[in-house]
């Protein structure tokens, strides 16, 4: 006997199904299920992904949904009556069925959510073509009846849904779940379907795989409900049995219901859903007026941009890829995509919006180049085609598109004004419980100490999974054998990794669609509402404004065939434009940011010294390090660089530069390998090399070289070994040589088609590189002011860009009521208020005038940055003064601004962050605040009174003067302790700048650390800004510390061990140094603290001394003395022998160690205290240089192997 499961939830009922799409169809096939349904709770996230699946397994998918009833009308929302809506299975029979299932639910989202996504029943009369309604489980309108033994209320809501959809697709459903209340329903459901002469049918509201992953389940739940797993107020299933049971299983529940589950063949028999994958949908294009053919106008077009982008000598090649591209475009029919695309990109260009030179491999095309989509010629970069729109593999070309991150909003604005609200939405992204995501979530669901699942998580490889984990990772293993505890965590982590945790808004997908996007794909409203989109078809859908997003995800979009665009606010766009718009203020200079040399000096200078902090894709610790090695001299090295910098070809990045050098001799694997490598110095840098030595070595087209080129990424055995034979075969026959020279070929290339850059990506990536460094280079304070704009909602970065302006020499100014703007600015430190007449000649940002020759520029602070004051009310005081000339005096500024935005509260936060020093002393300002505002709100009195005469003229208001008491100067620790609460940084100078001659040399700054340094040990100096401590649930005491220097800021952790042994120096608020683990938990950079001394106190030798006395300093005395890494740890054979009379362990650093090394070794020591010393052999000038560290170990088994780990095996020698 065969079932077909027809009610069944997936991983995508959020936190509440727990299998995944795969295993829930092949455990289907396992208990011989010839179709199956979906029915997730409230959507059909997972709908296409099923049908597919399906499919390949020849299971035949039935597509439904659980949806929620609203007791009354969806639209009312009253807590007593309409917070609990009613379950109803509900089956789409064909495609017009399964077409208003998407409009139910998206109704049901857009318009009926009310805790739960919400039909009702005349919606559903509207829409009931094409459905199968089941009765539902014990949460429905008839279970809750039947459950209560009111079988005249089950029998009346029985027919009532018959009338809806029609008798013969209505059925009555039982379930085999052993409750005394499902019992009971399940015997009035019989009595029903009998009175109104419909079938029963046996669901198994199915909502976990097997029996014995229920207790992983109700893990899940207590994840979902955020309650312990133990806790008895929580959801729970437990003992329902909600797992995919066989016929069997079922009778031996329901006895004599082999009817009801044959009745579930015939419905699966009734239903037919059909999908035409691999067509395009796209939205036509709306010609101009006098254009009637979308071909024709596209050629037009590309001649208009050929002729304005090719000198005549380069005409008769540049026709000929045109011409090229163009039949590729017409066969494949992707006219109307380009003609969009190229509308979207000129309508922003047109108006002011920053627009990036291209992404991705659409740059390679000349028809995107021409029509201005990209900004770099691809013959003069020799990029392919092929690798965009490949026509041996025809596939829907993908062009994202970069804005300023700023006005991203009103692009999509545009493209929904012009293909229609109800055609365009955002595209939805799915977060999955990865291994160490999962790991902590069940440690808290199972209620044990945040330290254990802290400890397994970090011993986690980053984007490796729990099995990999668990045969690769030593001590992971040896903890999860040792720990029941662990091993209870991770048994039930590796269960639920790969689990839909939430859904949320993809960051850059946008879909356009030719009829109205319901017809096509289910929507509901966006976690965020950034862009507005808001639909209202004939359907009713939401017209709230809020978001609207799809509720397929990008590749089920794709798979049925909608125009999916990736459009993408970077940030670094927006920086440039408000840099260029600087430099047409203050310089009279209108630069075209597109046509700046390409070979500037003072450009490169500044990338061979590494100077990128705010330059593009270059500012990482790792990417200056190669920098300053490198010393670029061409676009071509940047382009080289961003394409090496990444895991797999970053390996190469030695070879790179030892070529450029000519520090090494270059070989190639075969002569014809040459004139592809020879400019990388026979380093592959980007894929498309890898693809001309398909074409060049192995005789591939460039079509087929393309599929290679996905094949390996793919990493599927059968397709890569399929390739790899063809490209063996075609290297022996076009080269003439044997199997072996061609095998060594390929596996050359092998390892760089899986993670290499393409060309074109790199190329796009690095013209921005260039531009952000040639703004820098050459117009330093007006980058700096438009970086500090961008980024000042993030303090850190705020502190990060500061301190790079004073490396540089600059300075930067607290806010000032007379100079500052809104938002950062450039202005002339030597103009003060009462000699400038008006705003001309104050502020430099604004200004046509102010020639370029002014005697000192400063940065100031904007005054929409003041905690308190805000955007609105700056905005006020800049346009007033922008009108009327600066202010002259607190009166007039008082008196001019009035109750629009004084009150105490502002008042004191503009004293307080410096604002209004140029009228008076901060503490007489305090001390006469009250007085302040009573003299704004009656200057406010009277100016509201006050009226012009006939011909316009305007009354002065005289209020009088203000008389404030007299008051001592704030101290320079309290005014920087005003500025750290109403700026949120130092700004005039930082408290720590006055013991940097008391660091220790070996401190690694806060602003340096990144991923790169995760899992390091490292020396940190700085203070405390905040330190919350917390008692954890064993009643101990630990500590989180905001923990700030110079360069940047981060959250600190102090265990209660440690915290015990240092709380004293954290009571103290002073400069303090920390030792500690880097860590990178959630993507924010913490530190683990394990050690604590204060600046102030005698530092202990080992904290104090700086090793071999090396250079790299404390990093802030010109802000990039520092390197990261810890060396490679290589033998040291050739290092000396001690002859020792009494024990001692001797450390030999290797010659290329680094400083953090040393931070590494004595955390390791100090967690092994005893009697045996401890010596560094450090490499200087050619012989070693002896340590004696004062702390002394025990040299156990585990402190030799983590010593020997740290500095190599031979390094280490034990008594």
């Amino acid at each position: 006997m065969h079932i077909v499961h027809l009610h069944t939830h997936s991983h995508y009922s959020l936190l509440d199904g727990l299998a995944k799409i795969p295993e829930l169809v092949m455990k289907a096939q396992e208990v011989g299920s010839p179709a199956l349904a979906l029915t997730d709770h409230g959507s059909l996230y997972g709908a296409i992904e099923f049908y597919k699946a399906c499919k390949e397994a020849g299971i035949k998918p039935i597509i439904g949904c659980e949806l929620y009833v609203a007791p009354r009308a969806l639209t009312d929302r009253e807590a007593n009556t309409d917070r609990k809506p009613y379950h109803l299975t509900v089956l789409a029979k064909n495609m017009q069925g399964y077409k208003n299932l998407i409009k139910l639910v998206t109704i049901a989202n857009l318009q009926g959510f009310y805790y739960k996504p919400r039909v009702d029943k005349e919606l559903l009369k509207k829409n009931a073509d094409g459905l199968i309604i089941l009765s539902g489980c014990l949460a429905s309108e008839f279970g809750r009846a039947a459950r209560d033994g009111d079988t005249d209320k089950a029998l009346a809501v029985a027919k009532e849904y018959m009338g809806i959809v029609g008798k013969d697709n209505y059925y009555i459903e039982i379930q085999p779940h052993q409750m005394a209340d499902q019992l009971k329903a399940n015997s009035v459901a019989h009595q029903v379907a009998k009175r109104i002469g419909r079938p029963v049918a046996v669901t198994n509201d199915i909502h976990y795989l097997n029996k014995e992953d229920e207790e992983t389940h109700e893990v899940l739940l207590s994840i979902n409900t955020g309650k312990d797993v133990d806790d008895a107020e929580r959801m729970s299933l437990k003992g329902a049995s909600v797992y995919m049971m066989t016929p069997e299983e079922i009778l031996q529940a329901l006895p004599n219901q082999e009817a009801s589950i044959e009745e579930t063949l015939k419905i699966a028999e009734k239903t037919q859903i059909d999908f035409e994958f691999g067509t395009s949908i796209l939205p036509e294009f709306p010609l101009p007026a006098g254009e009637t053919d979308t071909t024709a106008y596209l050629h037009k077009l590309t001649k208009e941009g050929l002729k304005k982008f090719y000198a005549p000598e380069m005409m008769e090649q540049a026709q000929k890829r045109l011409d090229y591209e163009l039949s590729v475009i017409e066969k494949t029919g992707f006219g109307d995509y380009f003609l969009i695309v190229s509308d979207i990109v000129r309508w922003a260009k047109n108006a002011g919006i920053g627009v990036g030179p291209g992404r991705g491999s659409a740059a390679g095309s000349i028809v995107a180049y021409v029509l201005e989509i990209t900004a770099l010629d691809p013959l003069a970069y020799n990029l392919i085609f092929e690798r965009f729109l490949n026509p041996d593999r025809i596939s829907m070309p993908d062009i994202d598109l970069d804005f300023g991150d700023d006005r991203r909003g009103e692009v999509i604005d545009y493209i929904k004004q012009r293909y229609g609200d109800d055609h365009v939405a955002q595209i939805i992204t799915f977060g999955v419980m990865k291994a160490r995501l999962s790991v902590r979530d069940v440690t808290r669901s199972l209620a044990l100490p945040y330290s254990l699942g802290d400890q397994i998580a970090k011993l986690i490889p980053v984007n490796v999974d729990l099995k990999e984990a668990l045969t690769s990772v030593a001590d992971l293993k040896a903890l999860y054998e040792s720990d029941p505890d662990a091993q209870k965590v991770l048994t039930f982590a590796q269960k639920l990794e790969g689990v839909v945790r939430h859904a949320s808004t993809h960051a850059a997908g946008v879909v356009i669609s030719k009829e109205p996007l319901v017809e096509y794909v289910p929507l509901q409203k966006s976690t965020t509402h950034s862009t507005r989109l808001t639909h209202s078809t004939g359907s009713g859908q939401a017209g709230d404004g809020e978001g609207v997003t799809t509720q397929f995800d990008m590749k089920m979009v794709e798979a049925i065939g909608l125009l999916k665009m990736d459009i993408l606010g970077l940030a670094n766009l927006t920086i440039m434009q408000n840099a260029l718009r600087i430099i047409r203020k203050i310089d009279n200079k209108d630069i075209d940011i597109q046509t700046i040399p390409l070979d500037d000096k003072k450009t490169f200078q500044m990338l061979a010294r590494a100077e990128t902090v705010g330059v593009f894709q270059l500012e990482s610790a790792g990417m200056q390090r190669y920098l300053r090695e490198l010393k670029p001299t061409e676009i071509e090295d940047i382009i080289s660089m961003v394409a090496l910098y990444r895991p797999g070809p970053m390996d190469s990045i030695p070879d790179f530069i030892e070529g450029k050098h000519a520090r090494k001799k270059i070989t190639y694997l075969h002569p014809s390998l040459k004139p592809i490598l020879k400019s990388t110095y026979g380093v592959i840098v980007t894929q498309d090399q890898v693809l001309e030595i398909a074409r060049l070595f192995a005789g591939f087209t460039y079509g087929e070289a393309d599929i290679l080129r996905k094949a390996v990424g793919k990493k599927i055995k059968k397709m890569l070994d399929e390739q790899k034979e063809k490209f063996i075969s075609g290297a022996m026959h076009t080269q003439a040589i044997d199997r072996d020279a061609a095998a060594r070929v390929w596996d050359f290339i092998e390892p760089f088609a899986r993670y290499g850059f393409n060309r074109a990506h790199a190329a796009c990536y690095a013209f921005i590189s260039y531009q952000t460094a040639y703004l820098k280079a050459n117009f330093p304070h007006q980058f700096m002011a438009a970086l500090l704009t961008s980024e000042h909602k993030n303090l850190d970065k705020v502190a990060v860009a500061i301190a790079e302006c004073e490396r540089m020499g600059m300075t930067v100014m607290p806010p000032d009521i007379n100079q500052s703007f809104v938002e950062f600015g450039v202005v002339d430190s030597k103009l003060n208020p009462e000699h400038a007449s008006n705003e001309s000649e104050m502020h430099v940002e604004r200004v046509e005038n102010i020639p370029s020759d002014t005697p000192k520029r400063v940065i100031r602070f904007g005054l929409g940055a003041i905690k308190n004051v805000g955007e609105k009310a700056a905005a006020l005081i800049v346009d007033e003064r922008t009108a009327h000339g600066v202010f002259t005096s607190l009166e007039d500024f008082l008196t001019r601004i009035g109750g629009q935005v004084i009150n105490k509260k502002v008042v004191e936060s503009l004293a307080k962050s410096g604002a209004l020093q140029t009228f008076a002393e901060t503490n007489k300002i305090l001390g006469g605040i009250d007085t302040i505002v009573k003299y704004s709100q009656q200057a406010n009195k009277e100016k509201s009174t006050a009226q012009g005469d006939l011909f316009g003229s305007v009354v002065t208001i005289d209020v009088g003067t203000l008389d404030l008491p007299d008051a001592s100067p704030a101290s320079k620790k309290i005014r920087l302790a005003w500025e750290k609460e109403f700026l949120g940084i130092y700004v005039s100078e930082h408290p720590l700048k006055g013991y940097v001659t008391k660091m220790p040399h070996n401190v690694t700054p806060l602003g340096s650390l990144s991923s790169e340094k995760a899992e390091t040990y490292v020396r940190v100096a700085g203070i405390a800004a905040q330190t919350k401590a917390i008692t954890t649930k064993s009643n101990q005491k630990m500590a989180f510390m905001q923990f700030e220097d110079l360069s940047g800021s981060l959250e600190a952790v102090v265990f209660p061990s440690v915290l015990e042994k240092y709380a004293s120096l954290l009571e103290s608020n002073a400069p303090l140094v920390l030792d500690g683990r880097v860590n990178m938990k959630d993507g924010s950079i913490k530190l683990i603290v394990s050690a604590v001394y204060g600046i102030d106190d005698e530092l202990p030798d080992f904290v104090r001394n700086n090793g071999n006395g090396g250079g790299h300093g404390n990093g802030y005395g010109n802000g990039n003395g520092y390197r990261s890494g810890n060396g490679d740890h290589t033998s040291g054979n050739n290092a000396p022998k001690i002859v020792k009379k009494d024990p001692v362990v001797v450390l030999t650093l290797p010659h290329n160690a680094r400083r953090e090394l040393l931070t590494q070794i004595k955390t390791c020591i100090t967690g092994f205290p005893g009697d045996v010393p401890v010596r560094l052999l450090i490499p200087q000038n050619g012989t070693y240089h002896e340590v004696n560290i004062k702390t002394k170990i025990t040299p156990d088994n585990a402190c030799i192997n983590q010593l020997k780990t740290l500095v190599g095996e031979n390094n280490v020698q034990n008594p």
